[in-house]
């Protein structure tokens, strides 16, 4: 008795604990409601915020206050009933909220559209997907454009490919396509829908109408909403409905949830169901997606273990980076690691900012100074290195696939010119828009204008287009070349539309015949491998400008490295996020889709916005990013943050790049490199040649550049890695070549001030006592001392330490 009285004040207890936290905002979604004809309806959503940042779908606790005269209400959902403006009023937990409706046309009933109703069945029964009759044969016997790229394609193949098979217009029941879908006559498919359902319905009330096409100036979706934009969910169980919303090309808006398809980034945190129910499962963060028409949105989902106590840290942030990271921990419960030692900071900035190690002399003086602000001071030093431009137009040079030979035989002299415009783009600061504008619209000889390389790397319109969006968009649209982007926003009409801006490029031989002189020709067009059709240019995501007369990629780069291109600036500060964390925002890089979103969109945002206000000054937003505690965080996670990877409240222990990695071995063993087509002693990031490599490179993950993925830098460690580094050349040869440890010995230096100095110039460190004290037998009497300091200077460069930036 005792102990179910102890339980029931526990339980009591804990219910208190959970409704203790405030009700600060009640979200209404959607904002507005328009209701034009019969058919029309709209299921509205209320979302309570809390003020421990919890939310929970209240719609099912609130009370609604409407004119019954102009609407009906079922549940959440609004019907018309009569014309007129009004307001829908919803109150919960001591707060309103209210949303203008419009109804118009609600004694009058629209007909069955394929375009706007037939088509949505398809993809929401999953009919026209890749492993169903979307595949590009079909499946037994029938196809259907990929979801539904081609609906004219579509409505051809049901009414007239086999005439009377598919459809039935005596007996629309009796029609093959219905029979099949509700299971009545076997179907490889298996049953999608039932007799009853509205699918059934709607596909039936076609039929009966005779199967007709839509007429030419049918609206068109322009693009969907779904609500809520972001939920975090108190334990397993809990649930979240949710809202989509199409809006159309003549201003209308319909609710489409019944007909959107739905899928969920982590099933195993936050499931959503066919009707657009999320249920919270597994501590975790998901992004539900829904699909309608053409057009994919998600929202961010956070669920978290049930009454989780959660005490946040109260540090104080450096800048808004620093504000929107912990913004997102606070959501998710998790306390930021603390901010690393002097000693891992100068080591870890000096790797990620100049690609070397800090010279003895250099970690003594940083150490000795005990000014607040010395960790600023070296930040600023060396983003004035010529290592720091060294640095980033190696990445350039990866981003524009600069190789000589190839299809075109690029000469070394092109390549070589191309990389000194870089060097002295990226030297000077020139704007980075500038500076893309400048290779995008380029034109001339490639020695004489070597920003025209760009199009001479890569001669194929259509893969150039695909380049140009991967590199300055961060966006694969290659899919999208066949058939509507499966996991994204873009169309097969927008591929074609975007690729027309490279259809008139010229090229011809210049007086040099290793030079080719980059023009614009004026004409040539892409075709649309459906309709047939030129496709006009039109940018992506964006408005369709006037082309005529003009040179096309001038007026593209124009908008592309524009802060009309919401694209651009959001690639760039994310990929330079990543070169500091070892993990962009939107990861990969250069994989930019509403299914693979941002794992703090509000920090990409903010990002993007300071690079635009900024003038595109990456410096000012490299300088940003190692100014903030989120950069400066030590690799050492505490318990709340143990299996976090993406939402930085750590830093990331990662495996140095092989250019990176190869200059500092060379560095820290006083040694030269002799590299192909440059003088003795260049570093390895100097390389401008793709083609231009060494074992070591290779075996490190170099690019190879044939291609603008980003997956081609290889960072992963590799046995063969660990077996070149014990066993190799280079590391081995370096070590006797160099004479570090040599001459160390014969200035008759002592043993363990030798190590000392090792520890440093590899570590950025001093040895700890308990290192000192095992290493000490290797110099007792009687041993061999030099022998013993060779073997630890082995290990030092074979270390995790010295191969890792931490």
């Amino acid at each position: 008795m005792i102990r179910s009285l102890a339980c029931t004040l526990i339980f009591s207890l804990t219910a208190q604990a959970a409704i203790a936290a405030e009700l600060v905002e009640l979200r209404v979604s959607p904002k507005e409601v328009r209701l034009t004809t019969a058919r029309a309806r709209q299921s509205v959503i209320v979302q309570g915020v809390y003020d421990d940042g919890l939310t929970r779908d209240l719609t099912s606790q609130t009370e609604w206050k409407l004119d019954e005269n102009i609407l009906r209400r079922d549940g959440n959902i609004l019907f018309p009933k009569a014309d007129g403006t009004t307001q829908v009023s919803l109150s919960v937990g001591g707060k309103t909220e209210q949303i203008p409706v419009v109804v118009e046309k609600a004694g009058t009933d629209r007909p069955v559209s394929f375009k706007l109703d037939v088509m949505p069945v398809f993809m929401k029964a999953g009919c026209n997907t890749g492993s169903c009759h979307g595949a590009a044969r079909g499946k037994d016997g029938f196809r259907l454009s990929l979801f539904g790229y081609d609906p004219d394609g579509d409505h051809f193949r049901i009414t007239r490919e086999q005439l009377g098979r598919r459809v039935n217009l005596a007996v629309p029941e009796a029609s093959m396509m219905v029979e099949k879908s509700i299971g009545s006559v076997p179907h490889t498919g298996g049953k999608r829908y039932s007799m009853e359902s509205p699918m059934n319905q709607t596909i039936l009330e076609w039929i009966k109408n005779g199967v007709p096409t839509d007429p030419g100036d049918q609206a068109t979706c322009v693009g969907i909403e779904l609500y809520p934009r972001q939920a975090v969910l108190d334990g397993k169980g809990e649930t979240q409905q949710m809202v989509v919303l199409a809006k159309y090309s003549d201003g209308s808006t319909r609710d489409v949830t019944s007909l959107a398809a739905f899928f969920s980034s982590n099933d195993s945190s936050a499931k959503i169901d066919d009707q657009g129910l999320v249920t919270a499962g597994d501590r975790g963060e998901a992004f539900v997606m829904a699909r309608f028409d053409v057009h994919t949105q998600g929202s961010q989902f956070l669920a978290l273990p049930k009454g989780l106590q959660y005490q946040p840290n109260q540090e104080e942030p450096v800048n808004y980076i620093d504000e929107l990271v912990t913004a997102k921990l606070k959501k998710i419960r998790l306390n930021p690691s603390d901010v690393c030692s002097d000693e891992d900071f100068l080591r870890r900035v000096s790797i990620d900012l100049v690609g070397q190690l800090p010279p003895a002399e250099e970690y003594e003086a940083f150490m000795a100074d005990a000014s607040a602000d010395k960790r600023t001071k070296k930040i600023d030093e060396l983003l004035q290195r010529k290592e720091f431009t060294e640095m980033w137009v190696s990445k350039w040079s990866e981003w524009l696939m600069m190789r000589s030979g190839g299809q075109q035989q690029i000469s070394d002299k092109s390549i070589v010119l191309y990389y000194q415009w870089l060097v002295d783009q990226v030297a000077n600061n020139v704007p980075m828009d500038e500076m893309v504008r400048n290779i995008l619209a380029s034109s001339g000889g490639t020695f004489s204008n070597p920003p025209t390389n760009f199009y001479e790397l890569e001669r194929d319109q259509l893969k150039v287009a695909e380049n140009v969006a991967q590199v300055f968009m961060g966006m694969r649209i290659q899919c999208a070349q066949c058939h509507n982007h499966p996991f994204d926003r873009w169309t097969q009409d927008e591929y074609y539309e975007f690729a027309a801006f490279f259809s008139q490029i010229g090229r011809k031989r210049g007086e040099d015949v290793r030079e080719q002189v980059v023009f614009n020709r004026g004409g040539g067009e892409v075709k649309h491998p459906v309709t047939g059709k030129n496709s006009v240019p039109k940018f992506l995501g964006g408005d369709r400008p006037d082309v005529a007369g003009k040179d096309r990629r001038e007026v593209l780069a124009a908008w592309l490295a524009s802060p009309e291109n919401p694209f651009f600036a959001t690639n760039f500060a994310n990929r330079v996020w990543h070169h500091f964390f070892g993990i962009g925002i939107v990861e990969p890089v250069d994989d930019v889709r509403i299914s693979n979103p941002a794992s703090n969109p509000e920090l990409l945002d903010a990002l993007a916005h300071k690079f635009t206000e900024y003038g595109y000054d990456f410096r000012k937003l490299v300088r940003d990013i190692c100014l903030s505690k989120t950069y400066q965080r030590s690799t050492q996670r505490n318990e709340s943050n143990l299996t976090d990877e993406r939402n930085f409240a750590h830093q990331s222990v990662r495996r140095i790049k092989a250019e990176s990695m190869l200059d500092i071995i060379s560095q820290v063993t006083n040694t030269k490199d002799d590299f192909s087509k440059l003088p003795v002693g260049a570093h390895a990031v100097q390389i401008a040649d793709g083609n231009t490599t060494t074992y070591f490179l290779t075996t490190f993950g170099r690019a190879k550049r044939e291609t603008a993925c980003s997956c081609e830098v290889r960072m992963e460690p590799t046995l063969s890695q660990a077996l070149h580094l014990m066993n190799g050349d280079t590391v081995n040869q370096k070590m006797v070549q160099g004479a570090v440890l040599k001459k160390m010995i014969d200035a008759k230096l002592p043993p363990q001030e030798i190590v000392d100095h090792l520890y440093v110039s590899c570590l950025t460190r001093h040895p700890t006592q308990a290192e000192k004290d095992s290493l000490a037998p290797l110099f007792a009497e009687g041993a061999n001392v030099n022998q013993s300091l060779e073997d630890i200077y082995w290990a030092l460069l074979n270390s995790r330490e010295f191969l890792f930036n931490h």
